[in-house]
């Protein structure tokens, strides 16, 4: 009599047996069991605005509004998604990392486990992926199948990204409502603490005041070497510290990559003690610092347009669109690569009307927000640069002079002790009867720093101590001023 042979069937039975213990297992230590199939799907409407987009502005303990941040979303629905868009991530996700646990995946995409917990069952339901084993904290090790291989394999060549969940338009068109600069009023004091490194003249600060306080756009010109851009880069600070901006936008399916880490400062918000986050913070936004973003000859009209990656599907968000809520400085205005002119006719409307328009790859057209303050530093005289009709969009042309005998004095007295320089009232006289008054050389608020670097770099050399003496002072001048 022959002995019993095992047949095909049983791993197949062995493996049922497997995932219905480990559901019974799941049902028994949640409170909520995972759906068996996948919900039906829902009749095209408009989707539901997050709950933030409709409530209004908390208040603060004195009454003022309190600092906007965004909701974690109850449902996927409520996140401006759809079940399929966030299926088609964990697959493009799975395909990277071969296998990943539910939790890593939602850490991922940024979406709380309990919403991406039951679609996973539903994704395993529709054999797209497959128990490998179970994980800590009732959560299972995934992998696709595969159909699931196939069907990422199909996406990716679409696009590649498989980041954080997109945000909606509308989503962040609130936001920047929420967080314009026009509903920010900074004070006199204000000014003071974002300058407080700076020596400004009063006179120059009660100008940059309602400049700032506008939250339009305004000129800095003047002669080189007198800090505008210093000046044009602090501006920010004189507005809210933080504001909170998408990882990424979706419009019609398309992904545009909005935080950027080469121009945003990532400013995390300190997690909560304990297992259990009550923030219920939106992981896919960021917070960040106010952005200022400095673009100088490098700018092209390819920079202020929404670009596509062609290799990876991912568009990028353009200067414009990533300053938003903050400033933005074009450096050196009227030496660009592109004519003054193209600028000005791209944005003629925007500054005005405080919203841009732009192109997708795919046709589209959309309306976005156009609020930061635009600061032009130019070494030019602004009438030579642009027209009337568009020096009446800019409303405050502030031309930084050169700073007074008593403020250069100043500046030297400041950056001595910044470059460990030793500090002599009587060498600097001599620089000044020498080098300055008799040919009337105009001083420049970057020269004591420029100088004092020469003289210190200069005794490093002869291995001297740092210090200011007529002698080095005339070495100094003799290299600095040699062609000018």
């Amino acid at each position: 009599m022959s002995s019993p042979v095992a047949t095909p069937e049983a791993p197949t039975n062995d493996s049922r047996q497997l995932d219905e213990l480990l559901q019974r297992i799941q049902r028994l230590t949640t409170q909520t069991p995972p759906p068996p199939e996948r919900p039906a799907p829902t009749p095209q409407t408009e989707a539901p605005r997050t709950p933030l987009a409709r409530q209004p502005a908390a208040r603060g303990p004195e009454g003022g509004a309190a600092p906007w941040s965004p909701e974690e979303p109850a449902t996927i629905e409520a996140g401006g998604l759809s079940g399929s868009e966030v299926e088609n991530l964990v697959l493009k996700c799975l395909a990277a990392q071969a296998e990943a646990t539910g939790r890593f995946i939602s850490e991922h995409i940024r979406l709380p486990f309990r919403l991406i917990d039951p679609l996973m069952a539903s994704m395993k339901q529709d054999q797209l992926v497959a128990h490998k084993g179970a994980a800590m904290m009732n959560d299972y090790v995934y992998q696709l199948t595969g159909v699931g291989r196939e069907r990422a394999k199909l996406l990716s060549e679409h696009c590649t990204y498989f980041g954080s969940a997109p945000v909606p338009l509308y989503a962040y068109v609130d936001s920047v409502k929420r967080q314009s600069l026009i509903d920010q009023h900074p004070t006199e004091a204000d000014l003071h603490r974002a300058f407080e490194d700076l020596l400004i003249d009063k006179r120059m600060l009660r100008r940059l005041g309602p400049a700032v306080n506008s939250g339009r756009g305004m000129f800095l010109f003047g002669a080189p070497g007198n800090g505008k851009t210093s000046i044009a880069e602090r501006v920010t600070a004189a507005f809210g510290e933080y504001v909170w901006i998408p990882r990424s936008l979706g419009v019609d399916g398309e992904i545009i990559r909005l935080f950027d880490p080469g121009m945003h400062d990532e400013c995390p918000v300190e997690a909560s003690e304990g297992l259990i986050d009550h923030q219920k913070i939106d992981r896919r936004w960021v917070r960040i610092r106010r952005p200022t973003i400095v673009a100088g000859g490098e700018l092209t009209m390819d920079m202020l347009e929404v670009t596509l990656n062609t290799a990876t599907g991912v568009s990028e968000a353009p200067l414009q669109l990533k300053s938003n809520c903050g400033t933005l400085v074009i450096d050196d205005f009227g030496r660009q690569r592109m004519s003054t002119d193209e600028l000005l006719n791209r944005w003629i409307v925007p500054l005005e009307k405080r919203y841009d328009f732009l192109n997708l790859a795919s046709g589209k057209k959309i309306q976005v927000p156009f609020d930061q303050l635009v600061v032009f530093s130019t070494n030019l005289e602004p009438r030579d640069l642009v027209d009337d009709a568009f020096l009446r969009r800019i409303p405050y042309k502030i031309e930084v002079n050169d700073p007074d005998e008593e403020s250069f004095r100043k500046l030297f007295g400041i950056m001595a002790p910044i470059l460990k320089v030793e500090y002599d009232a009587a060498a600097l006289d001599h620089l000044i009867n020498t080098h300055y008054k008799p040919i009337n050389r105009p001083m420049r608020c970057c020269q004591p720093r420029d100088l004092l670097l020469q003289i210190r770099n200069y005794c490093r050399y002869v291995s001297q101590p740092a210090r200011m003496t007529p002698e080095y002072f005339d070495y100094a001048v003799e290299n600095y001023f040699a062609v000018m």
